[in-house]
């Protein structure tokens, strides 16, 4: 099946191709689902791999959480004009077991031909598939590079977004326009808690495809504030009982704090041919203990009848954070080192191999296999032993994704 016409799929108000979906109340209501049964494997225990804000993941034990989830989506269509949709999403992210979210819940005015509005729980438009990251079918890799994804946490905001198509020619262009607050949980290893975040969000995306071959363009910035991160308040604390309190409220994130981030992406399915690249950087707009970064990855793979090879590579880079350290700090050691470490940057790249089999009509079979690099600061890796530190960590993975 082509990526881009499951992509066109996903895009639409149902999330997934209309022949998978069943109707009830005369044809009313629409429900739709998809899912992903998974099992991976790392070959190590001094370091633990995960995605993007999740805490188990795989540390040499063999685990269904990383990748498996399960989602279903319900729209009901009220006029020509008017339809609400809903969407819940099982899996495991900051929790140590699956746990169920309201992922998407918006109400839609179809304004004219080209133009919709959608009041309620939106997807912020910050990646190229960022629509449809959590639907396994519609992606050719088992989960996106957390080299790329990993730069931003944010997924839905509660607000208002704006979507207008038009054709010029033989292209076809898309812009969506969002504001909302965005709402969640972090997952931190270093002390094991799930502080709350909240964000004020703003973005936009545009989209432009042409026969085989999307572009796309995104640009979000959110107020970015976390009043229950403890150890980053315990340390602008020291620094504020020692001296240093104009440090401690620049690392703080306790109040908003700007973050901007812009990507770059582009699709192609052309003749067999697959590619999937994407560009991401981070900045932070007010001092802000977190690092600046810019990232990268790119996908290709060769369809050959419903069997899909395809290899691809990834990288982060991690510069550091914008916060000045004065070189006051250090006279106390051991604070010193402390906040230095916490504003460093990182660096990480991944190699991966992996085949994807449509075996079925509405299934994939889709076996993985990372070869994660981790340089400074062990790049996205988690609770790294003494024995783990700048040590590669091979993942191995095999699943199925489906729709229904």
């Amino acid at each position: 099946m082509k990526h881009t016409l499951i992509a066109a799929a996903v895009l639409a108000a149902t999330c997934l191709p209309q022949a998978h979906a069943a109707t009830l109340g005369g044809d009313n209501l629409t429900i739709s689902g998809f899912g992903t049964l998974a099992a991976a494997r790392s070959n190590t225990e001094d370091a633990r791999f995960t995605r993007v804000n999740q805490r188990e993941g795989t540390a040499g034990t063999t685990t269904f959480g990383l990748d498996s989830n399960l989602g279903l989506q319900a729209t009901y269509t009220i006029n020509d004009k008017l339809s609400a949709t809903t969407q819940i999403l099982s899996r495991k992210t900051t929790g140590e077991t699956f746990s169920t979210e309201l992922a998407w819940a918006f109400v839609k005015y179809q304004v004219s031909d080209e133009i919709a509005v959608r009041l309620g729980r939106v997807v912020v438009p910050s990646f190229l598939i960022s629509d449809y990251q959590n639907v396994g079918y519609a992606n050719t890799m088992m989960r996106p590079p957390i080299e790329m994804y990993g730069q931003n946490l944010i997924e839905t905001a509660d607000g208002v977004d704006v979507n207008w198509q038009h054709s010029f020619g033989d292209t076809n262009v898309t812009a969506q326009a969002v504001v909302g607050v965005a709402r969640g949980k972090v997952w931190v290893a270093t002390d094991r808690s799930e502080p709350h975040y909240q964000a004020g969000t703003a973005g936009f995306a545009i989209s432009a495809e042409h026969g085989p071959v999307t572009l796309r363009f995104a640009h979000v910035q959110a107020k970015l504030k976390s009043p229950e991160a403890v150890l980053i308040s315990s340390l602008t604390d020291t620094l504020s009982a020692v001296g240093f309190a104009q440090l401690g409220r620049d690392i703080a994130i306790a109040e908003p704090k700007r973050i901007a981030f812009t990507s770059v992406g582009l699709l192609a399915d052309w003749r067999n041919i697959v590619v999937q690249a994407e560009y991401g950087r981070r900045s932070a707009k007010d001092p802000v203990y977190l690092t600046d970064s810019d990232a990268w990855y790119t996908m290709a793979g060769y369809r050959f009848g419903k069997v899909l090879p395809y290899y691809t590579h990834a990288k982060w880079h991690g510069k550091g954070s914008n916060v000045t350290v004065p070189a006051a700090l250090a006279r106390i050691p051991a604070l010193n080192a402390a906040t230095r470490g916490l504003l460093a940057g990182g660096e990480q790249s991944t190699d991966t191999i992996g085949v994807r089999w449509d075996f079925a009509k509405s299934a994939a079979l889709k076996v993985q296999v990372d070869r994660v690099k981790p340089q400074a600061n062990d790049g996205f890796l988690k609770e790294v032993t003494a024995a783990g530190h700048g040590k590669n960590v091979t993942v191995v993975a095999a699943g199925v994704d489906f729709v229904f």
